[in-house]
């Protein structure tokens, strides 16, 4: 039997309802979600209910058995992601008008930065808290193609990516670059190769892991002739492969650092194999970006030594 859905006009409570639903959804669990809402498991239930009851629809599943999304769920989660981009599209707005910089800027990252020495993105972030202290932060790891994509919607505000196929819908300012390298593990058979005797072998008959997305390691891949065996998301999963002695695969210099010193890996025809990767920060053209935005992007170019 459908419920009668009491909603017919959106309040501040229906706003904080949807705002824990969407909390506890990312946690992945109303006991996760308790440090992030500061609430108790049971408030938080109750929320969760009066939002179904006020929607007339059932949510999630949660119980003994864990939590899950009903196909509902899943859509009102899309839209109450929507509903919440909107208002924090209009609170920044907003801040637009006041001299101090306030509210919440959303930054994507791809993968390990935090070891490349030619990224300085901690410099900017320590500028941007001078100069912005009342901003909050929200700072995620994900594909550069999730990254584009919620950056186009507005549901980021700034990426840094490697630059591969340039969309028109956002701008690009070049930040730093990150040195690729094909390696290959401890217990690989080409491991224990005598030195100089990877240089111009084939490696189209070489299990190859390689990034899932368009991205340089899928065209650096495709121009040695190799075939993905295994794809992944990110350069940790990639590491683990490599390590594991099953598979070729491109990691940055500054992460394979650790490793080679340890001894669990070895670059495989460096000379050939080694390329390049340019990362930018990305913004969305249209519309214009917000104060706090253009704040963080004018702290990322000066980091990095780049005209703003």
């Amino acid at each position: 039997m459908v419920k009668r859905a009491h909603l017919k006009s959106l309040g501040d409570v229906d706003i904080r309802l949807v705002r824990v639903f969407v909390a506890v959804t990312e946690s992945g669990g109303l006991a996760a979600a308790e440090p992030e809402l500061n609430i108790g498991r049971s408030t938080i239930s109750k929320h969760i209910a009066d939002l179904e009851l006020r929607m007339g629809l059932k949510l999630c599943n949660r119980g003994p058995s864990g939590f899950s999304l009903t196909v509902e769920g899943e859509r009102v989660l899309t839209s109450a992601r929507k509903l919440l981009s909107s208002i924090d599209d209009f609170q920044s707005s907003v801040d637009n008008i006041h001299t101090n910089l306030a509210g919440t800027l959303r930054l994507g990252l791809f993968d390990q930065s935090t070891t490349n020495p030619n990224a300085f993105i901690h410099t900017a972030i320590q500028s941007f808290d001078r100069i912005a202290p009342d901003v909050s932060l929200e700072i995620s790891v994900e594909p550069p193609t999730g990254i584009e994509g919620r950056v186009i919607d507005g549901s980021m505000d700034i990426g840094i990516v490697p630059m591969h196929r340039q969309s028109t819908s956002l701008s690009y300012e070049i930040l730093y670059d990150e040195w690729m390298t094909l390696y290959c593990g401890a217990g690989h058979a080409l491991f224990e190769s005598p030195k100089g005797a990877l240089a111009g072998i084939d490696l189209s008959e070489q299990k190859y892991a390689g990034f899932g997305f368009n991205s340089p390691n899928m065209k650096a891949g495709q121009a040695l002739g190799m075939r993905r065996a295994a794809r992944v998301q990110d350069e940790e999963a990639l590491s683990l492969l490599i390590q594991s002695g099953s598979y070729l695969g491109f990691l940055a210099d500054h992460v394979a650092e650790t490793f080679l010193s340890k001894g669990k890996v070895r670059p495989v025809d460096a000379e050939r194999t080694r390329y390049v990767s340019t990362f930018a920060a990305i913004t969305r053209k249209q519309p214009e970006p917000d104060r706090k935005t253009q704040t963080f992007l004018s702290c990322l170019t000066a980091a990095h030594g780049k005209d703003p």
